[in-house]
């Protein structure tokens, strides 16, 4: 009976799986379809050659430190608790957990996974948990101060560059906010947070919006009660949390800077390096809750509207392509060599141990 039960989890797994991934592909083609139509394709080709390959190379490094820089906090932590993962395993947990965020909804996918591979290499549960919750409180804490601080003293910029996206942005740091607060709640009120979660699951059965549920309630408690372990690990951990919030800044950093590299890789002069960053900045945060897989679609055309007068029109659909490209499908790309490459590696793990010479 057990057997039967998990292969029947196995099964949904996978079938869910199989959903995200359709959903993810349509999503992509409907993007791809509003990015490219109408536009003349060997005219922006025309363009993107202009840029030069010193930039190009600058920025996919870039790009490859942002994710990595993940991995080398989650092993930075995981040593901290006594963890069996070395800084390359650490690192390819982090894109693993990009790909699988990059094709969920709200990223959802991540971390699940990640947790996943972090056990089977002979890591805690309790402990990989721990790890995992703190690097994405930290992420979305920094995430916060940044928009905050965008708000308080470049509002009027702000506000003129995004113009009618100027309310998805506060919709997005509202709701950035609210996680952090809600995940902070969770680990100084841990009781009160249950209550307050309990009620608002009872009023969403009541209004039908979703079924009753004894797992998720289960569900709901659990995640409570873990992130008491995260807690109690930054109050044991001050110096390496104030790493590893220094080290995230750095990290998100990185990524809005590409924009700049690529920027200045067309010559192109007239924006300061801060303004091209926080308008970079802008769109993360104004995206980042949305359910779609990797905000595909929308940050786009966020794109091409608010960096028009920086970009030029000339230079605006090359510099999204690449952009873009590098800093979201290009990761999808080196991500899925990075799952295949650990599957391999299993694969002949497990082989040489049934077969040992």
């Amino acid at each position: 009976m057990k057997g039967d039960t998990e292969g029947g989890q196995r099964m949904k797994n996978r079938r869910r799986r199989l959903i995200e991934i359709l959903f993810f592909l349509a999503v992509m083609a409907l993007s791809f379809y509003t990015v490219f139509h109408g536009q003349d394709i060997s005219l922006i080709w025309e363009e993107m050659q202009k840029l030069s390959a010193l930039s190009i190379c600058a920025a996919i490094v870039t790009a490859l430190f942002f994710v990595s820089a993940e991995g080398i906090m989650i092993y930075y932590l995981l040593r901290a608790l006594g963890g069996k993962s070395g800084l390359l395993r650490c690192i390819s947990y982090s894109f693993i957990g990009f790909f699988y965020s990059g094709i969920t909804p709200s990223a959802t996918g991540g971390q699940p996974m990640q947790l996943y591979y972090l056990k089977k290499d002979g890591n805690g549960l309790a402990d990989s948990s721990v790890v995992l919750m703190v690097v994405a409180l930290i992420y979305k804490f920094v995430l916060v101060v940044w928009g905050v601080l965008m708000l308080l003293f470049w509002h009027g910029p702000l506000k003129a560059y995004l113009g009618s996206y100027f309310g998805l942005y506060l919709l997005g740091l509202a709701l950035n906010a609210g996680l952090v607060v809600i995940l902070l709640g969770v680990m100084l009120w841990p009781e009160g947070m249950k209550g307050l979660l309990r009620s608002v699951e009872e009023l969403l059965v009541f209004l039908h919006l979703l079924k009753p549920s004894e797992k998720r309630k289960v569900k709901v408690l659990r995640f409570v009660d873990s992130y008491q372990n995260a807690i109690s690990f930054l109050i044991e951990h001050k110096k390496k949390v104030c790493f590893v919030v220094a080290f995230t800044c750095l990290q998100r950093a990185s990524v809005f800077v590409l924009t700049y590299i690529i920027y200045r890789g067309f010559d192109l002069q007239g924006t300061d390096m801060f303004s091209v960053m926080f308008l970079q900045a802008s769109v993360y945060i104004a995206v980042d809750m949305l359910p779609v897989p990797g905000a595909q679609g929308i940050t786009e055309l966020m794109y091409r509207s608010i960096f028009l007068p920086v970009f030029t029109t000339q230079y605006i659909m090359p510099s999204l392509y690449v952009t873009r490209g590098i800093s979201f499908y290009f990761l999808l790309v080196i991500s899925i060599l990075v799952i295949g490459g650990n599957w391999l590696y299993r694969r002949e793990t497990a082989k040489n141990f049934k077969n040992p010479l």
